[in-house]
């Protein structure tokens, strides 16, 4: 099974996989461990990653970036509009109403929805998984930000699901941070002690996200989170853009912002740029060859000035500082640690600021860049089966309160009620118990919705089918059980109508919903009892609506406990209740299976055209090689007649390749090699003949050799193979003479043909003789010797003495004894090992 986790950031992702016992960052199909989120759409093909990001200028209409933020996000929404201008590629409404990204695919213009771009970039990271681990991949855990909301972290549900993965858990990219931060730290405190207080700072390309962690041995907990949208290292370099701008619009005339292929060049330039002044606080320069209308362009710059620039953007490095401080309720003292990390935590001047407002140093001890893919593949390791993690329990957070509002009964209009506040704990179910006679929709929503990055506070509405009245006509008491799951997404999850039915006498009270509820207290331990009235008349059972956690353990507890005193004997029945939901922004079943046949299809176009392409290549490599070699090693094995014509065939297929072969069929491309190879064939077959015949030649006469040697030895009545048969060897001897007249014949005969035309003999016909030699000569030539036992010696009556006959046997044998006496003496004076250290 296999253990993954992707870090998918805005400008770039990583992978993480845990093989071998460790989790190991691994690499692409250009040997890099970054893969940028890029997607480009061609005529024949889509190119992800590495090979998008090379046609950023090429091709910069079709080249999508930067689409993460543009999850769940409406098309009229007033940030896709203000982000709109700034992009190369097109943006366009789905048929929803939220937003699509419009570009050529296939010649044809064609809107794909957000999920659906990021289900490609997804099956990208999928197959590097897929090459590193050798097995397919499809349980793993993603990294989100801190503050998507709900329907963003569908949005990417959805399209894990497009590239067919399995996400065991959505994880807020702090909390993935801080799992690869606590669980390798092997002095936490004691669950019972004071918690060590670890605060993280991710500072990436998109945004800038804080949290406060509490470690104990064997957890953590999130304390609180914040972030800031507008401080990442895009905003640095739209800075650093816009100022460039102004200065070729001045010193040169261009306007830089008419033309999409030079901004986006300009994009790249000032990116460079910006990580050098981060190494660097000297003038840099940057420098653009024909930029635009054929001009070259110049200018430089210093950290200094560049801070200078940047000091609005600068002075919001404190906010979220201020405010995860504020939340958690803690002093700066109390924290142990503030460890940074993401790719923009590089820049000094805000390095500088975190460090100052906490007063301490920061701490780089985890890998910048990819903590997250990492702390996500623990995660994932902690899930699976397949793996033995050390215990390690995490607690997130809710990151903004959540309400829930209903039509009230009595008809006094929307009651409301927070369920969740900011901060609570997550995952975590609660129950509500509300008294209806009919169904009724419950609706979740954000409580504040100016915390939100995202104007839209809807969650979703949740409508409880079959709700009736009780046999007394009275209202029904109907359960319902709300949760934050660990992908940090709010759902209504169950909703249980409790029938009471009168007993007979004699008969035992039965409760038949306290073992799912006491289930449900298990799960949760932190919460404090409470019980709210949400505003209505509590006198009026039948119209009250009351809400109660899951967690009233001691209530539970009473009820399991024997009945001190005689109770009214009531019978509950739990009837399990339908509930409909109608989520904001959440693509429907059938969207999203579309969306999945529409993925596979396209992996199988980019698969064909690949196919189509090293067809393609094959022709072209082969033309390439067999011109340098007509003129090299080959030019013996050829005659010059046949060397123009093939030639004259190599250059007509070279330039058919780049007129009319451009663009055709792979199967044209396999004919057209094939038909080069049949005059390219015989000439490279006659090289390799003429390479190899002459060890060929030597191996059959050595054999040769060593078989007439054994038979001069026997007609010499040498005693190793006097027991040989006389006709067996007289055998051997024929097929060794058979074999030196036919090597003497081919050998003559090659030796006097030329090398362009078909040798004389095959290296394949040599082999076989040396296989037949072999058949017939080495059974006769390796047959044992037979074994003569010697007489047994008559032993005296006594037997010798054993010092009397070991002193004989050494004495019959000197050189066995010298020997021993040697082996003897070198272990007595054996030298001590060296110390090469």
């Amino acid at each position: 099974m296999s253990v993954v986790g992707f870090d998918l950031g805005f400008q770039s992702c990583y992978v993480a996989v845990a093989r071998a016992g460790g989790i190991e960052t691994v690499a692409n199909e250009y040997s890099d461990r970054c893969t940028p989120s890029v997607v480009s759409f061609g005529p024949r093909n889509r190119s992800i990653g590495a090979a998008a990001k090379s046609q950023v200028v090429t091709n910069c209409r079709n080249t999508v970036q930067g689409f993460k933020r543009f999850h769940s996000r409406a098309f009229a929404d007033p940030y896709v509009q203000s982000a709109k201008s700034n992009l190369v590629y097109d943006l366009a409404p789905m048929p929803s109403g939220a937003t699509g990204i419009k570009v050529m695919y296939m010649e044809e213009e064609k809107v794909f929805s957000i999920e659906q771009v990021t289900g490609m970039l997804l099956s990208k990271l999928k197959e590097t998984a897929e090459s590193a681990l050798k097995k397919p991949v499809a349980d793993c855990v993603i990294s989100v930000p801190s503050y998507f909301t709900d329907s963003d972290r569908r949005s990417v549900m959805d399209a894990a699901q497009i590239a067919g993965l399995n996400c065991l858990r959505l994880m807020n990219e702090t909390t993935a941070v801080s799992l690869a931060y606590g669980i390798y730290k092997q002095d936490l405190p004691a669950p019972e002690e004071k918690p060590r207080i670890v605060v993280f700072v991710d500072v990436g390309h998109s945004g800038y996200q804080v949290s406060v962690c509490a470690f104990n041995k064997g957890k953590l907990k999130i304390l609180a989170t914040a972030f800031d949208l507008e401080l990442g290292g895009k905003a640095f370099d739209d800075i650093l853009v816009n100022h460039f701008c102004e200065e070729f619009g001045k010193k040169y005339k261009l306007d830089v912002k008419s033309k999409p292929r030079a901004l986006v060049r300009l994009f790249q330039e000032c990116e460079k740029l910006k990580k050098l002044m981060s190494a660097n606080s000297s003038d840099l320069p940057l420098n653009i060859e024909c930029f635009m209308n054929d001009i070259d362009v110049s200018g430089k710059l210093n950290r200094g000035q560049f801070e200078e620039m940047c000091a609005g953007l600068l002075t919001k490095v404190e906010g979220p500082l201020r405010s995860v401080m504020e939340q958690a309720k803690l002093k700066k003292e109390d924290v142990y640690a503030v460890e940074i990390v993401g790719a923009a935590s590089r820049i000094p001047s805000i390095k500088e600021r975190i460090s100052k407002y906490f007063g301490k140093e920061l701490s780089t001890t985890l890998n910048a860049d990819e903590a997250v893919a990492r702390g996500c593949a623990l995660q994932c390791a902690i899930l699976s089966p397949a793996f033995k993690v050390r215990e390690f329990s995490i607690t997130d957070v809710v990151p903004y309160s959540i309400s829930l509002k209903w039509n009230s009964a009595a008809e006094e209009g929307l009651s409301d009620c927070e369920v969740f506040q900011k901060n609570h704990a997550a995952p975590f179910s609660k129950v509500l118990t509300f008294f209806r006679k009919e169904p009724f929709t419950l609706e979740g929503y954000y409580s504040s919705p100016k915390e939100l990055p995202d104007p839209n506070s809807t969650i979703g509405q949740f409508l409880i089918h079959n709700v009736v009245p009780q046999a007394s006509g009275e209202s029904s008491k109907i359960k319902v059980k709300v949760r934050v799951n660990v992908h940090g997404v709010f759902s209504v999850s169950s909703a249980s109508l409790i029938e009471v039915l009168k007993t007979a006498e004699g008969e035992e009270a039965i409760e038949t919903d306290q073992p799912a509820k006491e289930e449900e207290n298990k799960m949760h331990v932190d919460q404090e009892d409470h019980k709210h009235q949400c505003g209505e008349n509590a006198d009026n059972k039948s119209e009250a609506e009351e809400m109660e956690t899951a967690e009233d353990a001691k209530q539970a507890k009473k009820n399991d406990q024997p009945p001190q005193a005689k109770k009214p004997k009531v019978k509950t029945k739990t009837v399990e209740l339908p509930i409909e939901s109608s989520l904001h922004g959440q693509l429907s079943d059938e969207a999203l299976n579309v969306s999945v046949e529409n993925e596979g299809k396209m992996i199988m176009q980019d698969k064909l055209e690949k196919e189509r392409n090293d067809a393609k290549n094959n022709v072209e490599e082969y033309v390439y090689d067999m011109r340098d070699k007509l003129h090299g090693v080959l030019e013996k094995f050829v005659n010059e007649a046949d060397r123009d014509t093939f030639s004259l065939r190599l250059e007509d297929t070279e330039n058919w390749l780049y007129e009319d072969g451009e663009d055709q069929q792979k199967q044209v491309y396999i004919d057209k090699l094939a038909e080069l190879k049949t005059m390219g064939q015989p000439i490279c077959e006659r090289y390799m003949e003429a390479e190899e015949r002459p060890k060929a030649f030597e191996e059959l006469g050595r054999l040769l050799q060593m078989y007439m040697k054994i038979v001069e030895a026997y007609k010499a009545k040498d005693e190793l193979y006097d027991h040989l048969d006389e006709l067996e060897v007289t055998g051997v001897e024929k097929h060794a003479k058979d074999a030196m007249i036919w090597i003497s014949s081919k050998m003559n005969q090659q030796n006097n043909q030329d090398l362009t035309l078909e040798p004389a003999v095959k290296v394949g016909e040599i082999q076989a003789k040396i296989k037949e030699l072999y058949s017939a000569c080495n059974p006769v030539v390796s047959k044992p010797k037979p074994k003569v036992e010697p007489p047994k010696e008559e032993n005296t009556e006594n037997g010798p003495v054993n010092e009397q006959e070991a002193t004989e046997s050494q004495s019959c044998n000197p050189d066995k004894a010298t020997s021993a006496g040697m082996e003897q003496g070198a272990a007595e004076n054996k030298l001590p090992e060296m110390d090469i250290d």
